[in-house]
This record gives structure tokens, sequence and C-alpha cells, in this order.
């Protein structure tokens, strides 16, 4: 695999591992939660985690391309963690901007009616 075409493996590999937590309900795509949604912490948990999977897979594909992976200095990964938390936007957007103004909408009327 040609480096540019990794980097674009890595780059749609974080855009699909940012907008997971946000579309299952599963806890860490396994287990269903007690109460029967999955509450923001556990979705920050798992952005956190997948983070350092994309990470980790990052740093195979640099390995197999230079046969070292460079060492990096903070501002990496806090550049690289604000990135992965734009990417998941649209997961977010998706949960709880576009489905939440639906649900405040119906209960809304159904106490006007009651």
């Amino acid at each position: 695999m040609t480096q540019s075409a990794a980097v674009w493996v890595v780059l749609g590999l974080a855009l699909i591992a940012a907008n997971l937590p946000f579309l299952f309900e599963r806890v860490l795509l396994v287990m269903r939660p007690r109460a029967g949604r999955k509450a923001f912490g556990w979705r920050v948990l798992e952005l956190v985690v997948l983070y350092f999977i994309v990470g980790g897979a990052a740093a195979v594909f640099e390995h197999g391309a230079y046969g070292v992976v460079y060492p990096q200095g903070w501002e990496f990964y806090a550049i690289t963690a604000c990135l992965f938390l734009v990417f998941a936007f649209p997961g977010f957007v998706y949960r709880y901007l576009w489905h939440s103004p639906r649900r405040a909408t119906a209960a809304s009327s159904a106490n006007e009616v009651a």
C-alpha cells in the first residue's frame, strides 16, 4: 500500500470510528445498557477508546511504511484528538440535534392537549 493510500485509509477509519458511538445504543458495541439508552458518558468513553484504536492502526501503517514509528509531542495528540472530535460531529448532530427536536415537539404538543 502506498503512503498516500494509507493516509486515506486512516482518515476514513477515523471518520467511521468517530461516529460509531452515536449510531449504536450498545456500550462498546457489545452490551446493552440497563436503562435502555446509552448515557452521554458512555459515548465519550467510547470516543476515547476508538481514538486510541485508530491511533494504533495509524502507528501500524507508519511502521509498515517507514520501519519505525516516529515520536510525537503533545501537540500532535491534541490536534489529532480535536480532529477526531470534528469527525464525530455528524454522529453527534444525528443523535442529539436532529432527533431531539422531534421528541421535544411531540412532548410539548402532548402537554398542550392534556
